[in-house]
């Protein structure tokens, strides 16, 4: 059984993988590919002057990585239950388990849907401030839960915001996640 399983790699998905993975946590991603970045280009995220969105998501696929996350590029996610320890994940590659699971598809809500999570009354998958569902462990992220609100720094956030109440859950207390310089593997204080 993983830690984290996590259904889509957009910037969703991917800023959660990048906190849980960096974090200890074992985490899985399945990505079909499949992002909405691949037509977009980024000059209004933080931090970034001026990027395409393939470009984008290659360096971020990178930066999780090597933050320990596995990623399985166009391993399709097929199935989604949830039970008394936690969830069983189908793909057209195997089954996994895992104690939490982030849905990080978009606009598709269909694993949601299936999972009969409650809705709100846009139509949207209704989460906490911290992106969990109705479903105990399963948080959703990004378009999902936003009518017509679709942002990569906002879905990034929602992301990071999973992580972080998984992460929290797992240690017991509050956790935040802010690094500094003798934190960061290669790079020296001054």
């Amino acid at each position: 059984m993983v830690d984290v399983i996590v259904v889509g790699g957009g910037p969703a998905g991917l800023s959660a993988a990048l906190f849980t993975g960096k974090n200890g946590l074992e985490t899985i991603v399945f990505d079909t590919d499949e992002t909405w970045m691949h037509k977009a280009h980024l000059f209004n995220y933080p931090g970034i002057r001026s990027i395409g969105g393939g470009e984008f998501m290659e360096l971020t696929r990178g930066q999780v990585r090597d933050r320990g996350a596995e990623i399985r590029e166009g391993e399709a996610v097929t199935d989604v239950e949830s039970g008394d320890d936690g969830f069983r994940v189908e793909t057209d590659g195997g089954e996994y388990e895992a104690d939490y699971v982030v849905l990080a598809t978009g606009a598709d809500r269909s694993i949601a849907e299936d999972l009969a999570v409650a809705f709100d009354d846009e139509d949207t998958v209704d989460v906490d401030i911290d992106m969990e569902t109705s479903v105990e462990g399963l948080y959703a992220t990004g378009a999902m839960v936003r009518a017509e609100e679709w942002q990569a720094v906002i879905a990034a956030g929602d992301g990071a915001s999973a992580a972080l109440n998984i992460l929290s859950e797992e240690k017991g207390e509050h956790y935040h996640d802010f690094d500094v310089p003798d934190d960061v593997p290669g790079l020296e204080s001054k």
